[in-house]
């Protein structure tokens, strides 16, 4: 807790948008997290921060979240945190965008953000370096991204001075789904006769008085009303060698944990896989709880930019564009006489037809219809979901792999067929099984199938066979996908009956069960 309620720490820089002291500039994008509020299009395996959910673009969130920092003096490679079945979605992502980031850090399993704050700053601190660290979620939404790059640039020299910044997200309404952060003084504008002081720019960020966990109502309207407190966003803004001080004085058994499982890490082609057994022994807590909220360094900064933790369906409605009527139409919808709804079509037509204030989303698998001030209740669907082992409350009908995706058509009791895309270039692995045969029949492009060492080349409108045993490989020479259908047989389809001899993305042994 800060002792010194001084108005603020320093002063803005010159340019908005330019770095000071110069240091790198390092974006450290978290990209766990599940976002089961956004089911049925967000599931563990493919979650909400790699959709495309804000904007009229096809970028995701996890692509905006790097893309609306262009423009940042002396922006860095980012270094990026994701789970090991997340590697290959980041890595596409990434390369879609044309950013080739410093490194990929692997969880094993979710340790919550201080474990990935100290081994992000432990990653950046390894060859004798001391960057600024931006610290964000890849799943936020932030509509104004020049007023963000500039209040970025607001901190930056409280930060260089060694302030632990964290950015406070102007609050527009007496929310108690949030928690809060008191600054020890108003912020002042950096605009001089700013008419409309709250949506200034702040000068510099003020020391924290306190943190707050998720107030009631009747002290949220306190809150809003003392012009001090802000929504607490989870970015941050600090030297590597500052949190790490404060990591080693405040919560030394996670520093502990992180380097040890840095040391003993693995290269896995583009990724760094921190150790298994050594990360697991990380306490499992929250950057604010280990050190925002006992630390004297923290200081708050304003952020009033249009900023959306896309936490329910409802809050995506409200932060989208909205047409005439207050809908928000996405995909293959068809809006007649209905007011404020989001719709939302993955594959199959949806029609809305007067209607009101319905949230409506279809995907491969799943339709989900409910009202909008009940959005917040999905996540208590899932939970049952999960309690029964259904498929849906984790994954899609459609898996992405490094190499492409395969899609579940249909099934029986001994057989099933499956779409199954390559990517120009791409290969899967060398592989067999000991239950099933395959069919495979090419509908587009041209592939390369490797049979028991013989190679034969299967075009648009041809079909190869794989016997059970047989070790085989297919390989996308061309430079459109290979799109072809697979009929499985046998008495055993499950995907961890597979057995890989080689294969291009480090993947090797047995396949465990959904791997």
């Amino acid at each position: 807790m800060s002792a010194t309620p001084s108005a603020t720490i320093s002063s803005a820089p010159d340019s908005a948008t330019t770095a000071s002291g110069g240091s790198d500039l390092v974006p450290v994008i978290l990209c766990g997290g599940t976002g089961t509020r956004l089911w049925p299009l967000s599931r563990a395996s493919y979650p909400k921060q790699y959709w495309a959910l804000a904007g009229s673009g096809e970028e995701t969130l996890l692509q905006q979240t790097q893309l609306r920092l262009q423009g940042l003096g002396g922006l860095a490679a980012p270094l990026l945190i994701c789970n090991e079945d997340h590697r290959f979605i980041v890595a596409e992502q990434m390369r879609q965008i044309g950013v080739e980031p410093a490194a990929i850090l692997l969880e094993p399993m979710g340790r919550n953000t201080a474990p990935a704050v100290a081994v992000a700053a432990l990653q950046a601190t390894a060859r004798g370096e001391d960057p600024l660290l931006l610290v964000l979620a890849a799943d936020h939404v932030i509509r104004e991204a020049e007023r963000f790059r500039a209040t970025v640039a607001a901190g930056i020299p409280a930060a260089e001075a060694g302030a632990l910044v964290t950015f406070g997200i102007v609050p527009t309404a007496p929310e108690t789904g949030y928690g809060y952060i008191e600054a020890a003084a108003a912020p002042e504008s950096a605009i001089a006769g700013e008419a409309n002081a709250a949506s200034a720019v702040p000068q510099g960020p003020v020391p924290i008085a306190r943190f707050v966990e998720k107030p009631d109502r009747a002290t949220a309207e306190r809150f809003l009303a003392s012009g001090r407190f802000t929504w607490n966003s989870g970015m941050f803004l600090f030297k590597a060698s500052a949190i790490l001080a404060e990591l080693e004085r405040l919560a030394p058994e996670v520093v502990s944990a992180c380097r040890a499982a840095l040391e003993h890490d693995s290269a896995d082609l583009d990724f760094l896989r921190l150790e298994r057994e050594a990360f697991a022994g990380c306490p499992n807590v929250a950057i604010d709880v280990a050190v925002m909220e006992k630390t004297d360094r923290g200081a708050v900064l304003p952020l009033e930019a249009g900023w959306s933790d896309v936490g329910s369906w409802s809050a995506l409605w409200e932060t989208a564009d909205q047409d005439a009527e207050g809908n928000v139409l996405r995909g293959r919808v068809i809006s007649q006489d209905s007011r404020n709804c989001y719709l939302r079509s993955e594959h199959r037509l949806v029609v809305g037809l007067g209607v009101e204030d319905l949230v409506v989303v279809e995907t491969d698998d799943v339709v989900l219809v409910a009202h909008r001030d009940r959005a917040q209740d999905i996540k208590a669907v899932v939970g049952q979901l999960e309690a029964a082992g259904a498929r849906e409350s984790r994954a899609h009908r459609r898996i992405y792999r490094p190499w492409g995706s395969y899609d579940g058509v249909t099934e029986g009791e001994r057989w099933q067929v499956k779409k199954i895309v390559v990517n120009p270039g791409a290969s899967l692995s060398l592989q067999m099984h000991h239950h099933r045969a395959e069919h495979w029949v090419v509908v587009a492009g041209t592939a390369v199938v490797e049979k028991n060492g013989v190679e034969e080349l299967v075009g648009e409108n041809q079909s190869t066979y794989i016997p059970l045993g047989c070790r085989h490989r297919l390989t996308n020479p061309g430079r459109i996908p290979v799109e072809m259908i697979e009929v499985q047989s046998g008495p055993y389809l499950g995907e961890d009956d597979i057995v890989r001899f080689e294969d291009l993305y480090g993947r090797s042994g047995r396949v465990p069960v959904r791997g």
